[in-house]
């Protein structure tokens, strides 16, 4: 007998635009988190993320480049909080490295059923290769969040059974947010935990991959 599914469906409508799906991974992301959010799409959850009873972010932020306390995005320099605090970029790398960061959330080409990212190169030799500190978010933080859209331009699935594009970490993501689903990336298999603009079932038959709900 099949498992009931658990999933919900949003298919009164379109797929989340990616403000939408910002403030989607913003509610999701605990209070009291220290957070890294990569570059690209990822940097507009700093608008979405909890506060607490006086209004405060209730999430600290934190930057490769030597910062804890980063405010919500800005148009000019990097935005600051009261309680921001600065130190060396080795430091900030130690913090990554060494576990302390609750949660990243990076953008990604692509990431196959066990969690594998690939977000640094697509293989081509005319492709500028773009590592950064993915390597270090991707391995050091308790939780690896990615942020993307689920085709390609040609209609491809980037959740995909094995990753085809250069590897950024293995067995490293736990959730991948997409403008069509929302997957959770488990020891036996991939759940999907909510669909927008597209049921279970036409999800299932656009992605090869397993999907439970």
């Amino acid at each position: 007998m099949a498992a009931e599914s658990t999933a919900t469906e949003h298919t009164g409508r379109g797929p989340l635009s990616m403000d939408e799906l910002a403030a989607v991974i913003g509610r999701d992301i605990p209070a009291g988190s220290y957070v890294n959010l990569g570059i690209g799409h990822p940097t507009k959850i700093g608008d979405h993320l909890p506060t607490d009873a006086d209004g405060r972010p209730a999430v600290i932020l934190h930057t490769e480049n030597g910062m804890l306390g980063m405010g919500p995005a800005a148009a000019g320099p990097m935005p600051s909080m009261p309680f921001s605090a600065y130190f060396h970029h080795a430091d900030s790398f130690a913090m990554m490295r060494g576990g302390h960061l609750d949660v990243c959330v990076l953008g990604a080409y692509q990431v196959s059923a066990r969690g594998d990212l690939a977000n640094w190169h697509t293989g081509k030799p005319d492709d500028i290769p773009a590592v950064g500190g993915a390597m270090d978010l991707a391995i050091g933080a308790k939780d690896v969040y990615v942020m993307m859209t689920l085709f390609t331009k040609k209609g491809e699935a980037k959740l995909v059974p094995e990753c085809t594009y250069p590897l950024t970490g293995v067995a490293c993501v736990s959730r991948v947010y997409t403008d069509y689903a929302v997957f959770a990336i488990q020891p036996g298999g991939v759940r999907v935990l909510a669909t927008y603009g597209i049921s279970l079932a036409g999800l299932r038959q656009r992605v090869n991959v397993k999907l439970a709900g």
